[in-house]
């Protein structure tokens, strides 16, 4: 007869883990064609050509072994050049790590700096992978909530909220800036405010810049950590090829990472994921060529065409109402009534046949969410629209 065990050799915050409120909406249409997907934060367009016979052509020249770990050098030194010219932080190669998805660049970086028992502080609304890394590397998350700024039309951050829930076991703050799901920027002096304060306090900065390039005014790239840190600085800037190049599929991201941790980066690469696959680092390297950037030229311009097919319908609502994204690609609705994002995201599936991610599944139980929307516009404007027309619907049975 079989005893039940002295202790559970499991995890207790392993067992307590659940899918995310994106994924609980997802599971009820993915893949049915007559779903209009705007659940997740990608376009409707295909990897460039160019970008996928690089692969193919590596792949075809036999690239199917083992590589550094690290990423093969010309990937990392085309990395080191794009930051170069789209935020002027001059990366000394070595910092540069390419452990497979962005998603893995933030658990290294969490593996870097917390242990059990410590806490990390996170700017949210924020992807609730995040917080979900956090509690698999046995540290508390803790979330400091941006503020709806409605009379300026912006979200901002209270540098007293954010500092003051610092204490002693924290170890590191996540910022994703722009922001997903609202599209919150923070300026270089807001940045500097951030990087002074976590010198002082000896407390790491894990920087999402994933949507650097997605920004609206003009400029080439959002403020980055990477201009204003040392090469000592415990910042730690998680980028990645999904979103300004169409990539999401091909999982490569990049860690920037303070000069010291180099062999540490190597070792944790190599027990993590032994490396990003080696023929798609080919299509990588060929995103950050000149044909590239002017690709990320059009898929920006794509995005802010999204944004207006929003904006326009906004206008027309009387129980929608949103803080405009300066950038990204998000639209995070307000809904006036709604108190229960996920059950509704969920109806929508079934009965309207759109999908959006519930604001419910951006924070820890935070009701303020509870009453948004995320939706990405980098759409079809045609697509978008009648997506919009069927979410109007949906709010009419409220």
């Amino acid at each position: 007869m079989r005893k039940d065990p002295i202790r559970d050799p499991i995890r207790s915050v392993i067992r307590q883990l659940e899918p995310s409120g994106i994924t609980k909406v997802t599971a009820l249409g993915l893949g049915n064609p007559d779903v209009l997907p705007l659940w997740f934060g990608e376009t409707d367009l295909a990897t460039p050509p160019f970008i996928r016979k690089a692969a193919i052509d590596a792949l075809e020249d036999g690239k199917t072994f083992y590589t550094n770990a690290r990423g093969i050098l010309p990937l990392r030194e085309a990395i080191r050049d794009f930051h170069k010219r789209t935020c002027g932080a001059d990366i000394d190669v070595a910092r540069i790590t390419i452990p497979g998805a962005a998603m893995l660049a933030v658990v290294t970086a969490l593996q870097m700096v917390c242990e059990t028992g410590d806490n990390i502080v996170i700017v949210s609304p924020i992807w609730p992978n995040i917080f979900q890394a956090a509690k698999v590397v046995g540290a508390e998350p803790r979330l400091v909530r941006l503020d709806e700024n409605w009379d300026t039309g912006k979200w901002t951050l209270d540098f007293d909220k954010l500092f003051d829930a610092c204490d002693d076991r924290t170890r590191a703050m996540f910022i994703c800036s722009p922001s997903n799901p609202t599209g919150w920027t923070l300026t270089a002096a807001e940045q500097k405010t951030i990087l002074d304060f976590a010198r002082e306090r000896g407390i790491a900065i894990i920087a999402d810049e994933v949507y650097g390039t997605l920004v609206y005014d003009c400029a080439p790239h959002a403020p980055s950590f990477l201009s204003i840190a040392d090469d000592e600085d415990a910042v730690f800037a998680v980028n990645s090829f999904s979103k300004p190049w169409a990539m999401t599929g091909w999982r490569i991201g990049w860690l920037v990472h303070p000069r010291s941790v180099e062999p540490a980066a190597a070792a944790m690469a190599q027990c993590n994921n032994t490396g990003s696959t080696h023929f798609l680092q080919y299509g990588a390297l060929a995103a950050l060529s000149p044909e590239g950037d002017a690709f990320r030229g059009t898929l920006l311009e794509r995005c802010r065409g999204g944004r207006d097919v929003v904006e326009e319908w906004i206008r027309g609502q009387n129980r929608v109402r949103w803080l405009r994204p300066e950038g990204a690609f998000y639209g995070f609705l307000q809904v006036d009534g709604l108190t229960d994002s996920l059950g509704f995201a969920q109806r929508m599936v079934t009965d309207d046949k759109v999908g959006m991610a519930p604001g419910w599944a951006f924070s820890l139980g935070d009701k303020r969410d509870d009453s948004y929307l995320r939706l990405c516009f980098a759409q079809d404007p045609a697509k978008l629209e009648q997506a919009l027309g069927r979410l109007e619907g949906a709010i009419r049975k409220i």
